[in-house]
Parts: C-alpha cells; structure tokens; sequence
C-alpha cells in the first residue's frame, strides 16, 4: 500500500501505518482470511444485477445504514467482525460497490476495504470526497474473481473526517477521463465503527 494514498498528509503516516499493518497481517492470517471471505461475498452479492446485498457472517448490529458483520472462519478461536455497507450506482444496476471497515485483532490498526466491480482502469485508483472535497485516492491492491479491492490503513485525521461528513462519495474510473461516482451515507459510520469489537 505504498502508492496507496488519502490525502497528500497522509502519505508518510499512510506507509508507517501500512508497515504496522502488515506486520499486525502477518501475525494474524485467520483475520485477512475471515476478512478476505466476507469481502469476496460481499463482491459476489453485489455483482449480481438487481440482487439485495448480502455479506458473509451473521449481523450483529445495524447501525442506520451500517452493518456490523461477524463470522468465525474454521480453526479460529474467536468471531472476526467488520462494519460493512454495499450501494449500487444510481444510474447502472449492476455497478455496485462495497465498502469494509475493520480494527486489526491487535487493535493496532484500522483499515478500510473497498470492493470495486471489475473493469475498473486501476491504475487511476480509488477516489474519495467527503461532503464534496476531494480527500484523495488509494490504490487497488488486488482483483477478486467479483472485483477489485482497494485498502487504506485510516489514521486519526481520516477516520473524524469519515465519522463528521455529512455525505461521502466513492469514483471508480473506467476512462483515465470518465469517473463513477458511488454516493454513500455515512449515517451510523461514527456509531457502528466505535461498537466494532
């Protein structure tokens, strides 16, 4: 996630954090996979045109338009869980896109996923605008059979700026010119991310 970036702040934060996260990752392989599962759920869910969104895992909470999603992969001692909303785009069916937020099992760190539909041009990234201010874009770091997931370890700055924004907006491009806006309510982000166990 070095290229990964939110924000120009960010940038030497975003790879000191990303070097913690990996080695929290590295300590903790049952939380990438339980954590990898429910993402390619939630792709494969929202790939489907016209289908209700599910994700993997039982819900534990709803929190206005958030999730708190909890599962046990097999051979873990304990549930890993993640605050999860999935939209779809207003203008086509079958773009959809889902968005994961997590704490690391050494609450070390806290992460944000992203599954964008396939067909994304990935080397424009990932974009961000909260309450219509552009916050930067993050890299894709990897393409499931469903769609390509994007990651960025949030710091302080990022995660207020999530839990106090009226509104957010997630672009995905197609084109290095055309950009899909997916618009997303953060209702319940600040309530759901601070019960994520």
């Amino acid at each position: 996630m070095g290229s990964t970036r939110m924000g120009p702040s960010m940038d030497h934060t975003a790879r000191k954090s990303h070097r913690d996260a990996n080695d929290s990752r590295r300590g903790s392989r049952r939380l990438r996979g339980s954590i990898a599962a429910l993402a390619l759920a939630a792709a494969a869910a929202i790939s489907l045109p016209g289908a209700a969104v599910r994700a993997q895992g039982a819900v534990r909470s709803v929190h206005g338009d958030w999730q708190i999603r909890c599962d046990t992969p097999p051979g873990a001692q304990s549930e890993q869980c993640a605050l999860i909303q999935s939209v779809v785009a207003e203008d086509r069916s079958n773009a959809g896109l889902t968005v994961i937020m997590l704490k690391t099992a050494d609450q070390k760190s806290r992460l944000m996923r992203v599954v964008a539909p396939l067909g994304v041009l990935l080397p424009s990234g990932l974009g961000l605008k909260l309450d219509n201010q552009d916050v930067g874009r993050a890299g894709f770091v990897r393409c499931l059979p469903n769609g390509c997931v994007a990651e960025v370890v949030m710091d302080d700055k990022l995660l207020n700026q999530l839990k106090t924004a009226k509104t957010a907006t997630f672009i995905i491009f197609e084109t290095p010119e055309e950009g899909i806006g997916f618009p997303l309510s953060l209702n319940g982000l600040a309530d759901g991310f601070d019960k994520l166990p």
